[in-house]
């Protein structure tokens, strides 16, 4: 097993910082002792083979899941008590790998729900009738979203008559617009092909370097994943395993050995 780095305090510069964070569904240990951080300004990859505690890694930082022992800190704050929508209010926005768009409503509707949502909050009224500053804030973070992921001529189609690549980059247009610091992306290249993959890998990369937000990304592509990340992280059988660059993970021999050599190799 490759050593890990010691983790730092919690700070607001960690961004989004686990620590000994561990899960169990009955008497299965699902994740193990699993410590890792994901700062602003920085693309980290959380990998593995299936069943390896990806999923339950992620869900534990969103809030989804209340792990058994460990700590959850979002920018210095320790969040591991709660909910989605308080990690949300704190700048943590995520996308799953199954879409949630809403396929009758136009694809820039669907975009203004990520920042909509966010002001609106618990609040009903401003659910149903939100304040002037706050529609012209919306309006201008649909706009820039949209152009970010290239969507702006498709602004007006429904969102279910997109196929599967434009209607990935609808899901990543409405988490930019929330205007969230730390993005989890949660297996974005799922159903795509090659040339989709590589498009919205520029896209995230694109983000990354001119809103300076981080981004914690699960993934199988280990294409996309070589290309965009500047730090992974290699899960197996819920154990870390590996920490590292991109260029240590083809060198290691933990690496090789939790993927059976097939997509490592």
């Amino acid at each position: 097993m490759t050593a890990m780095t010691a983790q730092a305090p919690p700070s607001e510069d960690a961004g989004l910082q686990i620590t000994d964070l561990t899960i169990a569904f009955g008497g299965n240990t699902a994740v193990d002792g699993v410590s890792l951080t994901a700062p602003r300004h920085r693309i980290t990859g959380l990998i593995g083979p299936n069943g390896a505690g990806k999923t339950t890694t992620f869900n534990a930082c969103s809030g989804l899941l209340r792990p058994g022992r460990g700590s959850v800190h979002l920018f210095g704050r320790d969040v591991t008590a709660r909910g989605p929508a308080s990690r949300a209010r704190l700048g943590l926005g995520r996308t799953f790998q199954r879409m949630e768009l809403f396929d009758s409503l136009t694809v820039e509707r669907n975009v203004a729900l990520g920042l909509e949502a966010r002001l609106a909050g618990s609040h009903p009224l401003k659910q149903l009738l939100s304040p002037r500053p706050d529609r012209t804030a919306v309006r201008a973070a649909t706009e820039e979203s949209l152009e970010l992921c290239g969507l702006g001529g498709r602004r007006h189609d429904p969102a279910g008559a997109l196929p599967t690549g434009q209607r990935r980059l609808v899901d990543l247009a409405r988490v930019l617009t929330g205007g969230f610091d730390l993005l989890l992306l949660d297996e974005p290249s799922s159903g795509l092909d090659t040339s989709e993959t590589r498009r919205f890998g520029a896209i995230v990369a694109n983000v990354v370097a001119e809103r300076g937000c981080g981004v914690l990304l699960v993934e199988h592509d280990m294409s996309l994943v070589m290309s965009i990340c500047e730090h992974l992280y290699v899960l197996d059988f819920g154990r870390l395993v590996f920490e590292g660059s991109p260029e240590g993970v083809r060198g290691s021999e933990a690496v090789r050995a939790a993927y059976l050599g097939s997509e490592a190799a």
